[in-house]
């Protein structure tokens, strides 16, 4: 289950609440994967650069909501006021690898990141899915280049080996601030129909429903119906379309779609499904949230069910605490890895609160090989000192990291680790001993 969430905050900061945005009310089944792009991130040269040091406001926001419910941030990727997010839950890590992220220029000629795409590819459970955020030009003439821009994004190539282009992988999510507005019709007509929520009439003059038809590149893609009010544009913290001088006509300009390979494959071979489906994509919902209003732009979220016949079943890596884990003694770790495992001496154990946040958010960390105490054709043991181990104790959990495919491969259930009783009774030796050293008239003072 994927939340896909896009909204151009117009440089605001994050908004006090997020609950609705995420849906984290939801009755139905649990969200596996979120998907978060925001256009118009503050990108003011003195944030930029704390930014490039440091995660943004808006990356601690989210991470800060979403770790205590179970989901670590996978990987981001931003290029100026282009922010892609992607949180998962922990139990989906081991069966997600080959993460890549890229970003392409299409502001000033490619030389400037206002406008352009933001992109993190992965694969999971074995099939290849690319995520996109973009930002394409305004207004409402420069349709032909935001097709053009859009073109470009689609044809830029990932770093690696052996990574599919943008078009070959087997589901592909397109979305952002894409900026295609409603041709023709007049602002009050427009807003008429709004009113009256006949917003059917004005699909057919939507810039993109309408280049979805002539553009062979753009026939492929699949988008839910616009059943909610164009989201663009707005004053601030309100619902009422823009009043300044310049009333700009509303748009849809907050969209998402998304591409599934094998259906295109199949429909070229002109009603012959020879070949197997082995995942599909269904839209759930696909709704504005009209509450928030930091910004002149309406988030827009779609909520999917990914069915995938899973490529890979096993885990490359399985690992486990062995015993009793507490601060006053080491401690051991078994795993085991299948024989294709492609291990590296950098690779690394790592121990997290059940709360982590991303992959380098560990307590403390065993080198696999530099650490290990015992090795058998089956299993292997590292240990960890009782020195690094918190002696407050916990709910924790192990996660092997793989150096060569730079992503977390085997992750353990989570575990307590008891507290540190010899710290605990140094502590109430240490009160006990200052109540009986309390003076004589402490007693009277303090019932004054």
């Amino acid at each position: 289950r994927l939340h896909l969430v896009t909204w151009n905050v117009g440089t605001a900061s994050p908004p006090p609440d997020v609950t609705s945005l995420l849906q984290l009310n939801s009755l139905g089944p649990t969200v596996d994967m979120y998907v978060i792009g925001l256009q118009e991130v503050n990108s003011r040269i003195t944030n930029f650069l704390s930014d490039l040091a440091f995660d943004d406001p808006w990356s601690i926001f989210f991470m800060a909501v979403l770790s205590p419910l179970g989901y670590i941030k996978l990987s981001s990727v931003r290029m100026q006021g282009l922010l892609l997010l992607v949180f998962v839950k922990h139990v989906h890590l081991p069966f997600i690898r080959d993460i890549h992220t890229h970003y392409t220029r299409t502001g000033l000629y490619g030389y400037w990141g206002n406008k352009g795409g933001v992109t993190v590819r992965m694969s999971l459970y074995g099939h290849t899915v690319c995520f996109m955020n973009c930002h394409l030009p305004a207004h409402m003439e420069n349709t032909e280049q935001r097709l053009d821009d859009f073109e470009k994004i689609l044809e830029m190539q990932f770093e690696g080996e052996n990574i599919p282009s943008t078009l070959d992988h087997d589901v592909l999510f397109w979305f952002g601030d894409l900026n295609f507005r409603i041709a023709d019709y007049g602002i009050h007509f427009v807003r008429e129909s709004i009113n009256n929520k006949r917003y059917n009439l004005l699909w057919e003059k939507d810039q993109l429903n309408m280049a979805k038809k002539k553009e062979a590149f753009l026939q492929d893609f699949i988008e839910g119906p616009l059943q909610f009010k164009p989201t663009y544009k707005f004053d601030l913290y309100s619902d009422v379309y823009d009043t300044s001088e310049k009333k700009r006509k509303p748009a849809w300009t907050d969209r998402i779609l998304w591409r599934v390979k094998n259906l295109c494959q199949n429909a070229s071979k002109e009603g012959e499904f020879s070949e197997e489906q082995t995942i599909s994509v269904t839209l759930n919902n696909y709704i504005s949230h009209m509450s928030y209003g930091i910004s002149d732009h309406k988030p827009v979220t779609g909520t999917f069910g990914l069915e995938l016949k899973p490529l890979l079943l096993d885990p490359l890596v399985t690992l486990n605490p062995e015993g009793e884990w507490s601060a006053e003694h080491d401690v051991l770790i078994s795993y085991s890895v299948v024989s294709e495992f492609p291990s590296s001496a950098w690779d690394w154990i790592g121990l997290f609160k059940v709360s982590f946040r991303h992959v380098n958010d560990y307590v403390t960390y065993a080198w696999v090989e530099d650490d290990e105490i015992s090795s058998t054709k089956d299993s292997k043991q590292v240990y960890m000192s009782a020195a690094e181990i918190p002696d407050m104790g916990g709910e924790f959990l192990l996660g092997y990291y793989s150096n060569n495919l730079q992503s977390i491969v085997g992750i353990s259930q989570p575990f307590q680790i008891q507290p540190n009783r010899t710290l605990i009774d140094k502590d109430l030796t240490q009160e006990e001993n200052s109540w009986m050293q309390k003076p004589d008239n402490l007693e009277s003072r303090d019932e004054f």
